[in-house]
């Protein structure tokens, strides 16, 4: 077998890292250690050196991080019950009463709820930031600022941040930079090789990929932060069952064919709208008009999946789009094989509703799937009207 993968394609990777045939059965696929405890030889004396209790170990979630370690590069990985879970470990291992963070501007709605109305009990502040406008992220840091908080592409807006640049302003101010790379994927996009110093994901979206399963990850070549970041997922607990893993592991094997395919679906939708009367404007950095493309062509290998829009004639006309569709399924969440469609005001991000993080009214947000692209085409032309 292959002792390092580092020097593997991606597509290699994805299927074989941290996921050798079984020692003792030769079954090729990562078993499901469907327990709570193991067997200790002798008072301490835990297997491998790891498993003792499965909050703190599992064989099946240990082989999902070191999966999701080699497709993001990185040194080390831990895998969460959900993505805000993994949110909740790091903001938490990172900060504490009287520091402060900057977040973009255009951030998921449940990443802002937990800074806004959770950390703020905890005496942690933040400053909101257009983290495209480095000269605004500058002014945005503080003596006691601790974390940049990055999306990129963001949700739901598709906003790009220079990353490699964003880095560089961080670590000038002594701050790490976090980069929540759910929509990227590590297919599309390695923000640890720009600079960054930890990766999020939801696996729930792309890397799971099916719909089937709830999950976060987190990424970093740190050890001591890892150290802190272990520590308190095993004392708060947040782990996914290794049920929960095994389906995140099936699901990264095919991620590299899913991210082409909802990347040549994305751009054929992009196509339609933009010609479309009713369509007032297309949120895709994949378009050269975007405001972040050429960051986005130099920091990506493609534009990925999510493709955002606001109606010319408004909030309720871009409702009765939404309810109209019938392919693209009206549902939050995103990066299953399947189309669909969300009104990001009135369902993932109506926790932003007035701050300075509130969307558009007539923004509808889609999340590709792998579908037949013409299909998907005529079903948003037919509820376009």
């Amino acid at each position: 077998m292959v002792d390092d993968y580092s020097v593997l394609g991606f597509e290699t990777r994805a299927i074989h890292a941290g996921q050798k045939p079984d020692p003792r059965t030769g079954a090729v696929i990562v078993p499901i250690y469907q327990t709570s405890t193991y067997a200790q030889d002798g008072v301490g004396g835990t297997r491998e050196g790891d498993y003792e209790y499965s909050r703190t170990a599992n064989p099946t979630r240990s082989a999902l991080e070191e999966a999701l370690a080699s497709l993001e590069g990185g040194r080390h990985a831990l895998a969460f019950a959900s993505g805000m879970a993994a949110s909740d470990v790091v903001l938490r291992s990172t900060l504490r009463p009287g520091d402060h963070l900057v977040l973009g501007n255009d951030a998921y709605g449940g990443t802002f709820r937990l800074i806004d109305k959770v950390l703020s009990l905890w005496g942690v502040e933040h400053t909101v930031a257009d983290l495209a406008d480095l000269d605004e992220v500058r002014a945005a840091i503080r003596p006691e600022t601790k974390l940049i908080w990055c999306e990129s592409p963001t949700n739901p807006m598709l906003g790009i941040a220079d990353i490699a640049a964003l880095a560089g302003v961080a670590h000038d101010a002594g701050a790490r930079l976090v980069v929540d790379n759910t929509f990227a994927t590590p297919y599309l996009q390695n923000p640890l090789s720009l600079g960054a110093d930890v990766v999020l994901h939801s696996t729930t979206k792309y890397l799971g990929g099916h719909s089937d399963v709830v999950g976060g990850a987190v990424v970093t070549d740190e050890d001591e932060l890892r150290e802190q970041l272990f520590y308190l997922r095993n004392a708060a607990g947040a782990v996914p069952g290794p049920f929960d893993a095994w389906l995140t592991l099936r699901g990264i094997k095919t991620l590299a064919l899913r991210m082409e395919r909802h990347s040549d679906n994305a751009e054929l939708i992009v196509q339609a709208l933009v010609k479309h009367p009713k369509v007032a404007k297309v949120y895709y950095p994949g378009l050269p008009e975007h405001p972040g493309h050429e960051t986005a062509a130099k920091q990506m290998s493609r534009f990925g999946g999510m493709v955002s829009f606001s109606h010319a004639d408004g909030e309720e006309a871009a409702l009765e789009v939404a309810s109209r569709t019938k392919l693209f399924i009206l549902a939050e969440s995103l990066g299953g094989i399947e189309s669909l469609i969300e009104h990001p005001g009135k369902m993932t991000h109506a926790s932003t509703a007035g701050s300075t993080l509130q969307v558009p009214a007539d923004l509808l947000r889609l999340s590709v799937g792998i579908e037949d692209g013409r299909d998907l085409v005529a079903d948003l032309l037919a509820a376009l009207g």
